[in-house]
């Protein structure tokens, strides 16, 4: 059968499922459980009305279980045990060695560093850009532009940034742009810049800003149109220059998106691992955790202890996420 065809098959399927599935259960509720008729129609209804939320909700609840909580369980396990040993209960063990291994900890710092770097830098971007962008007449243009990242892939992106910072040989002409530039200003040989430790990291940095700085834009953006024009007003006629009504009027009442603007690409950066392995693969001290746990799982296929990495990356995740959802229901109060 021709892949098209297939795929359409399969979303036909798929949609008329969830119709049915619909479809069914108001049937059962309304006429078979809790049928509105009779002396207690009244307590029917609303039985019918409590439970119906939730059944329509079960099949996303159950894929849910199947393919998020299962997993971390699964993985746990696995983190206690032990492959060579047909999977024997170590304990701590994989763990332990965990963190006695040096490109752990590199990928901890590169993580911690990766952490300080991208959140700030794609939020003060993206909140520049919004405030720039606001009052012009061709700022839906400039954001359509600047959006454009986002709709590429990781590896989509680490391609194009690879090219920026190609690097031939001195006496070949030069593709990479960064070279092109440092050649033109500088008159040095090229640089191989992403074998340069510590430097190489910020240069992967750029691509995920890059990509970043278009989805901080537009939530900012949204959130400075939100400000009530009258303290902008106010504050014009009490005589505020534009510097204070960015920084004492606009940043306040704006914090909170800020800091789930914030939050969301800080786990965001903790999950990163395309970029550097299309870009390093983990090489020129360049590891992440992600990276690292790719690394033990399927290369070294040490699975005790890629699992121990997997678990290591959700106790970080975890508590960002939980803190992002607390403050995004409290904003939507």
């Amino acid at each position: 059968m021709h892949p098209a065809l297939q795929g359409l098959m399969t979303i036909v399927v798929g949609v008329g499922a969830c119709v049915s599935y619909f479809y069914a259960s108001n049937l059962f509720i309304d006429k078979v459980l809790f049928p509105p008729r009779g002396p207690n129609a009244g307590r029917n209804i609303n039985r019918a009305n409590l439970i119906r939320p939730w059944l329509f909700l079960f099949p996303a609840m159950f894929v849910l279980s199947v393919y998020l909580a299962y997993p971390v369980f699964e993985t746990l396990r696995l983190s206690l045990t032990d492959r060579a040993q047909d999977g024997a209960f170590v304990g701590l063990d994989n763990y332990r060695q965990l963190v006695s291994e040096a490109k752990f900890w590199e990928a901890i710092r590169n993580n911690l560093l990766w952490l300080i770097v991208v959140p700030a830098m794609s939020t003060i971007f993206g909140l520049i850009v919004a405030q720039l962008t606001d009052r012009i007449k061709w700022g839906n243009i400039a954001k359509s532009i600047i959006f454009m990242p986002m709709a590429i892939s990781f590896v989509g992106a680490s391609v194009i940034w690879k090219l920026v910072y190609d690097a031939r040989p001195p006496e070949a002409e030069q593709i990479g742009v960064l070279n092109a530039v440092y050649m033109y200003v500088t008159g040095n040989d090229p640089q191989q810049w992403l074998t340069i430790p510590l430097w190489n990291n910020f240069f992967l940095m750029a691509v995920l800003i890059w990509i970043q700085t278009g989805f901080a834009m537009v939530i900012l953006s949204a959130a400075l149109r939100g400000i009530p024009e009258e303290t902008i007003e106010a504050a014009i006629i009490d005589g505020a220059g534009p510097f204070q009504i960015f920084f004492k009027i606009k940043i306040p009442q704006m914090m909170g998106t800020i800091m789930v603007v914030w939050t969301t690409i800080t786990i965001t950066v903790l999950k990163v691992f395309d970029i550097v392995y299309a870009m390093t693969n983990g090489q020129w001290e360049t590891q992440v955790l992600a990276n690292y746990m790719y690394d033990k799982l399927f290369r070294a296929s040490d699975w005790g202890v890629g699992s121990a990495a997997a678990m290591v990356i959700m106790l970080l995740v975890t508590p960002i996420l939980v803190w992002n959802v607390v403050n995004a229901r409290r904003e939507m109060r």
